[in-house]
């Protein structure tokens, strides 16, 4: 019923697209065409959507045997450059990442308005400098990897401890969510001295619930990347779903912080990433705001949790 609703409205907008347009818009003259990449025609309103087939990464590389490792793609309304060739992505990457770092946001993103401070998202500026310091120097410096390098061993003792009472006892072991709750109680124990979840336990599988929801959520096709109008009405409502998990992140974010600010005992957390975020907050609010801080942790675990889930999985898999 959601995809008979969205495609009924998907051509409800293609067709007044079409005839603003085309049939409304006064004819300037001959223009020169833009200096772009080759790529197949697109069709008049939705481009070259329909190219994408089900499965895009496979129709990619087989576009890209036709118009080469750099080609250009309509889809709906928003052009898109798509890189095939590590040649190529080395060029990108290494010398036009300024331009490429103003990238277009996934309407997704911009939930709790995720892209003006996600250090994946907000272009290279002053602010993106600020917040890529303070991962540098406060969460992935050498010295606080050596430090918690007992942490570390701990958590993953307590892996190998849960392994083999299921394996006493004759039970299956959920590899993904072992691995998510793994990962996540490395990271918040790094961030906030505190772990999150029990292996096994109903707090893990609902924060598991939660991480695993934001990925698929944020990765979802979504009619309003293509066109960008339809984001005024939402019509898969993926920012709203969005919003909705961040909200609750957001939440366990702001418990953990004021509790430590009421407590203001910093002698058993010192050495957390959050004791030294809050300390350059206080001494500054314009270096680093509450809402910097919480996207920032919003990005860290949900990255690093969903990267190992996938990969042990994976591993399993194959």
């Amino acid at each position: 019923m959601d995809l008979l609703l969205t495609l009924f409205l998907l051509l409800c907008f293609a067709t007044c697209t079409w005839f603003l347009l085309v049939v409304l818009k006064p004819n300037p003259g001959p223009r020169k065409s833009a200096n772009l990449p080759p790529g197949p025609n697109p069709l008049p309103v939705i481009g070259n959507i329909l190219d994408l087939g089900e499965k895009p990464h496979q129709s990619l590389a087989k576009l890209s045997k036709i118009y080469g490792p750099l080609m250009r793609l309509k889809l709906g309304t928003t052009t898109t450059v798509v890189v095939s060739s590590p040649e190529i992505a080395r060029i990108v990457l290494q010398q036009y990442d300024q331009v490429f770092s103003s990238r277009t946001h996934a309407d997704a993103i911009r939930a709790l308005d995720h892209h003006k401070h996600s250090v994946g998202w907000i272009p290279a500026d002053n602010q993106w400098r600020k917040i890529r310091k303070l991962c540098k120097e406060k969460m992935f410096s050498g010295q606080r990897l050596d430090g918690s390098q007992g942490l570390r061993r701990e958590k993953l003792r307590n892996l190998r401890d849960y392994v083999n009472e299921c394996c006493v006892n004759g039970q299956a072991v959920d590899i993904g969510g072992a691995a998510f709750t793994t990962s996540l109680n490395v990271m918040s124990a790094t961030l906030f001295s505190v772990d999150f979840a029990a292996l096994a336990s109903d707090s893990s599988e609902e924060l598991n619930d939660v991480m695993s929801g934001i990925g698929s959520i944020i990765g979802r096709p979504n009619v309003a990347d293509c066109f960008p109008l339809l984001r005024l009405v939402d019509p898969q409502g993926i920012r709203r779903q969005t919003t909705f998990y961040f909200n609750k992140c957001f939440g366990i974010f702001d418990e953990i912080i004021r509790q430590r600010l009421q407590t203001n005992d910093s002698a058993a957390t010192k050495f957390d990433v959050l004791e030294e975020l809050l300390e350059i907050n206080q001494n500054d609010e314009s270096e680093l705001s509450f809402d910097d801080m919480k996207h920032l942790f919003l990005v860290s675990i949900v990255c690093i949790t969903e990267l190992i889930v996938v990969g042990c999985e994976l591993y399993v898999l194959y």
